[in-house]
């Protein structure tokens, strides 16, 4: 018997390669997902400008950075925003200001579509090429209350849906991060002691499906070639001075520079 649903995830146009560039702008869960990109010698740029909850803010800073790799990340937290009142400005950051120097509000789908295709449509600009990846973060927020943090999850969805159905262009899908946490795994033993964000056993699991999805025959080629090497620098002798372990830490670093020349975009 299977005790769990398993989420479909749709295959993309595109397939990611060993030790490419990529860049991810989002909420905190963009930052653990990109961590595991950057420990397997991906050039990872994450959250250049810090971590970005909403759409509005996403546009912020991909209009600020003007590099554009070929994959982009992007994050879906929340679509609460705060305006500044004496401006009218929505804001990335209030900065430790005063509370009462902000209005919040909330976005609408349409609003949230709207911010992600002017996002996109920045990213095609710079790179014809390019490859835009949108997730929800499955993060609830406690603070709106939880009948309000499935609300503003929704909104989201709603929104990512409508950017999709409008793109003509292949240039964007989705990963269902959310639908994976949320379906898929369904249980608090799968969340951090907080019991609103993901374990690391979780992550664990996405960067696993995602690979499993996402990565060409190269690339996952490439993860079983480092992983041993991975394992070996990470390994801590009982005697260091030992000749057995130099033995095997020359070897190790001899299989690391071979893999280097074999990816030259290896960033570890």
């Amino acid at each position: 018997m299977d005790f769990r649903t398993i989420v479909d995830i749709e295959k993309p146009g595109f397939q990611i390669k060993p030790c490419e560039e990529i860049l991810f702008v989002g909420s905190c869960f963009a930052d653990e997902i990109s961590r595991h990109f950057r420990d397997n010698g991906f050039l990872v740029t994450a959250n250049p400008y810090g971590v970005m909850y909403n759409p509005v803010s996403i546009l912020h800073t991909i209009a600020r950075y003007e590099n554009a790799p070929r994959i982009v990340f992007l994050t879906l937290g929340t679509n609460h925003v705060y305006r500044l009142k004496e401006t009218g400005e929505i804001v990335d950051n209030c900065e430790k200001r005063p509370q009462h120097l902000f209005q919040e509000e909330q976005l609408t789908a349409d609003e949230c579509a709207e911010n992600l295709q002017e996002t996109i449509g920045i990213l095609c600009q710079r790179n014809p090429d390019v490859q835009v990846v949108l997730t929800v973060s499955p993060i609830r927020y406690r603070k709106y209350g939880y009948h309000g943090s499935q609300l503003s999850k929704a909104t989201l969805l709603l929104a990512v849906n409508k950017v999709l159905e409008d793109c003509q262009t292949g240039h964007v899908c989705y990963f269902p991060a959310y639908e994976i946490v949320l379906d898929e795994l369904r249980d608090y033993r799968f969340y951090a002691p907080d019991m609103l964000h993901p374990s690391e056993q979780t992550v664990d699991y996405i960067w696993e499906r995602l690979v499993e999805t996402y990565f060409s025959l190269e690339a996952k080629s490439f993860l079983e070639e480092w992983r041993p090497i991975r394992q070996a620098l990470h390994h801590r002798p009982f005697n260091p001075e030992a000749p057995a372990y130099k033995e095997f830490k020359d070897k190790t670093m001899l299989k690391l520079s071979e893999l280097r020349k074999k990816y030259s975009n290896f960033a570890l």
